[in-house]
């Protein structure tokens, strides 16, 4: 076995790139991971982790650190127009348990900056810059960064959003997005004596819901969200898109002008985003592969997190493989692929009717959502709502024990 260690630029530092850095740096590769932002980014709403990804966090080792940064969320109320509650869903306890509050709800921040600390001190961070060329042959891939400098590497392994710029001079045209008809914008609002510690889900009529749900630093993560054709509100500035969710939220009800106010006191915080899919027909392209959202990107359906950590590793151990069995970089992604492609594609089905759905446009429309809430809140019924909410869990691939995992005292689950 040759001593030389295989090269390896990662692009993109949320959960799934330094998750990867990670298992590639222990198994034997020489990694460089790249970031377009300048520095670590902290902000981010409460994501959930589930099922296999829990057992990622296990094993690397920071699954205790993880349980230690919960936002506390005591579980999911569905509001009625009076304010009051049709439906309360406490969360469910115990290892591996799932609900719409997830056992483990964090917030991205928090979670992006504990996976990043697994990253190995020998693994190259370079932040403030990103790919703008990239060309392959048979032995490697060369990139150019925004700097102008060009760099050659073995492989290319592409963590990146949905949006990804790495994957467009890679893959061209050949991105599917599958639009689900819904905007979101997302931001952080003051918080009041009278919050709870619930995720709080409102419906008002013409396509509208409004989110609050509590985080571990004192403040309350709201969201807006709408049903509309596209119509490029995400790429509008701040100010710009403070006026459309005013015009969209008027007469909305409950507490839609106190999110507007806090959205407006807090700028910073606001980002806005399409409910999207993205579909590769294959997840590699000679010695460029792709992973996370940049592969998969599945909108907010509570699993993006969760197979941004299980692609990591999958990718990470076949990867491995290579150094030590006649296996190929081709065979690795091959593998890579076939273990994990209807596990991503069964989290990509919408239940029917899709985000619109959850999106009535009348007030008639209301009333059967609201109505569905309260009789799938009860336990006869209660599958009728896991069907809207809760990944599938059947037909789960089993993790392969990697040596990478077993390393420095951190056995395999």
């Amino acid at each position: 076995m040759s001593t030389i260690r295989p090269t390896v630029l990662v692009t993109g530092t949320s959960i799934a790139g330094p998750a990867l850095a990670w298992g590639l740096s222990r198994a034997g590769f020489d990694v460089t991971v790249l970031e377009r932002s300048p520095e670590p980014r902290t902000t981010g709403q409460n994501i959930d982790v589930r099922g296999l990804g829990r057992q990622v966090l296990r094993r690397m080792g920071v699954e205790e650190e993880v349980l230690a940064h919960l936002t506390g969320e005591d579980g999911t109320r569905f509001i009625g127009p009076d304010g009051t509650p049709v439906s309360v869903l406490p969360k469910q306890e115990g290892a591996d348990v799932d609900g719409p509050t997830a056992e483990i709800e964090i917030l991205r921040g928090r979670l992006s900056q504990i996976v990043l600390g697994t990253v190995p001190s020998d693994v190259e961070q370079r932040w403030g810059t990103y790919v703008t060329a990239v060309e392959q042959d048979a032995d490697g891939v060369d990139v150019e960064l925004a700097d102008g400098t060009r760099e050659r590497y073995d492989l290319l392994l592409v963590a990146e959003g949905r949006g990804s710029r790495t994957r467009r001079l890679v893959m061209g045209d050949r991105t599917e997005v599958r639009d689900a008809g819904v905007s979101m914008a997302y931001g952080t609002i003051d918080r009041r004596p009278d919050d709870t510690d619930f995720w709080d889900w409102y419906t008002a009529p013409r396509g509208r819901s409004v989110t609050l749900r509590p985080d571990d630093v004192g403040t309350i993560r709201a969201t807006l969200t709408f049903a509309c054709e596209p119509f490029g509100f995400e790429r509008l500035d701040t100010d710009a898109q403070l006026t459309v969710l005013r015009e969209r939220f008027a007469d909305a009800g409950w507490q839609t002008e106190r999110v507007l106010d806090g959205f407006e006191q807090h700028p910073e915080e606001l980002y806005a985003q399409r409910f999207a899919q993205i579909v590769l027909p294959t997840w590699s392209e000679g010695r460029v592969a792709f992973l996370g959202d940049a592969a998969w990107g599945s909108g907010p359906t509570g699993m993006g997190t969760t197979l941004a950590l299980v692609g990591a590793y999958v990718l990470a151990g076949e990867l491995e493989r290579t150094l030590h069995e006649e296996r190929t970089h081709a065979d690795a992604f091959a593998t890579y692929e076939s273990t994990l492609r209807a596990y991503v594609d069964r989290h990509q089905s919408l239940p029917p009717g899709g985000a619109r759905v959850m999106h009535p446009s009348s007030r008639f429309g209301v009333r059967v959502i609201n109505t569905m809430f309260r009789l799938a809140g009860t336990k006869p019924l209660s599958s009728l709502l896991d069907r809207v909410f809760l990944p599938d869990r059947k037909g789960e691939p089993i993790l392969p024990d990697y040596a990478f995992s077993r390393r420095e005292g951190r056995p395999a689950a």
